[in-house]
C-alpha cells in the first residue's frame, strides 16, 4: 500500500531538496532591487516636447508632473484652447518616454521573477 506521508519529516515536498531559505533569501534580493529601482525612477527625469520645442513638460520616472515650459510669445494668450492641447501632447510625449525608463528599470527584475504560466513566480502572483 502507498502512502501519502513525505518521504521526510517537515519536508512537504518528499525530500525533493526544496530550500524555502533560499527562496526567501532570493526574494529579499529581488526585493531590495526593486526598491533600488523605484527610487532610482523617483530621481530620474524625462522630457516630452511638442511644436519643436513651443512646450516641453518634464516628469519624473515615475510618471509624476515636475514642471511645463512654454516659449515666451509663441502663442495667443486670447486662445488658450490651442496651448492646452500642446501640454496635454507634451505630457502624453513625456509619460511615454517615463514608462519606457521604468520598463528598462523594472523590466528584468519582474522577468526574473519567473512569471507568467507555470513559472516559479506565478504562484507568487508575479
Amino acid at each position: 500500500m502507498t502512502s501519502n506521508t513525505p518521504e521526510t519529516p517537515g519536508d512537504p515536498f518528499g525530500g525533493g531538496g526544496f530550500d524555502m531559505n533560499a527562496l526567501l533569501q532570493q526574494a529579499q534580493q529581488m526585493q531590495q532591487q526593486v526598491m533600488d529601482a523605484q527610487a532610482q525612477l523617483a530621481e530620474a527625469t524625462v522630457d516630452g516636447t511638442v511644436a519643436d520645442g513651443l512646450v516641453t513638460v518634464t516628469v519624473s520616472g515615475t510618471g509624476d508632473l515636475v514642471g511645463v515650459k512654454i516659449r515666451r510669445g509663441s502663442f495667443d494668450p486670447d486662445d488658450t484652447e490651442d496651448l492646452e492641447d500642446l501640454i496635454v501632447a507634451a505630457y502624453r510625449d513625456a509619460r511615454a518616454k517615463s514608462d519606457e525608463l521604468a520598463s528598462e528599470k523594472l523590466g528584468p527584475l519582474a522577468g526574473g521573477l519567473g512569471g507568467g504560466e507555470g513559472g516559479p513566480g506565478a504562484a507568487l502572483g508575479f
